[in-house]
């Protein structure tokens, strides 16, 4: 199996996305691959079942919302969901045996805070959220059709590069939030100029790129013969991009609807 030469790991485990890194599989002892293993139906299933869990707790919030129009009213439920998603998120990714306990939890508190989040962008814009679903679920269509058939083919340079960018996108949100605590606008990231959309579509771009990491590492770990958690642990990282493909849709239709 092809090494890494930098890091001397199997080359296919790198990928951009936190909850699917470069030990996810290198890390796993050797005797744990001859019990139960991983399949990709398995892995499907519990995406699947995440996705619904989350879509639930979304519709909840949703719902709270827009029936009493107040954002007090999901306030807290959305200030628990992103503390303990985080939690959470932070837990399964250093102790990955965790996943198939917490990574439904996980679902469930994301769920919170896009169904909030999504609400208030519905009241000002309405039809904003059913878009940002749609194009999610496209863009997801259409990177597993790529990648399947071959379009986008995940080698050492594409892995470099999306990893690289996904980590420059995240330390400029990370300078940007240390900024709007000193009170500094950062308006290249979040007005309606066409500098602000053209990179709003940049970022989609590569957390679309992203999925194709996590679709090669599902393969190599069903490949491997990892163990059957690692279903939940994929699944997981998974969800952990396509909240983040959704999140960044819904900012670029928001800040294009105020053009």
């Amino acid at each position: 199996m092809p090494l890494d030469n930098r890091t001397g790991l199997p080359r296919m485990v790198r990928t951009g996305n936190p909850g699917l890194n470069a030990n996810t599989f290198a890390s796993l002892p050797r005797t744990a691959l001859a019990d139960e293993r991983m399949t990709l139906q398995g892995t499907v299933n519990k995406s699947f079942l995440m996705l619904v869990v989350l879509l639930a707790t979304a519709f909840w919030t949703w719902s709270q919302y827009l029936t009493t129009n107040n954002p007090a009213t999901v306030g807290l439920p959305m200030i628990v969901g992103l503390i303990a998603g985080l939690v959470l998120a932070l837990i399964i990714s250093f102790r990955m045996t965790t996943a198939p306990y917490l990574a439904l939890p996980y679902a469930a508190c994301e769920g919170l805070v896009l169904g909030g989040i999504s609400a208030e962008l519905e009241r000002r814009y309405p039809g904003i959220a059913i878009q940002a679903v749609g194009l999610t679920f496209g863009v997801l269509a259409a990177m597993l059709i790529a990648y399947k058939t071959g379009l986008i083919r995940v080698t050492q340079r594409f892995r470099a590069i999306v990893v690289g960018a996904t980590g420059a996108i995240f330390l400029v949100y990370l300078v940007s939030m240390v900024l709007h605590l000193f009170h500094v606008a950062t308006p290249f990231l979040y007005g309606s100029s066409p500098l602000s959309l053209g990179l709003s579509l940049v970022i989609i771009g590569i957390a679309a790129l992203n999925l194709a990491l996590d679709f090669d590492l599902v393969d190599m770990g069903v490949s491997q013969g990892a163990p059957r958690y690692m279903e939940w642990y994929c699944a997981f990282g998974l969800l952990v991009t396509l909240v983040w493909l959704y999140l960044e849709i819904l900012r670029f239709l928001g800040n294009a609807r105020q053009r």
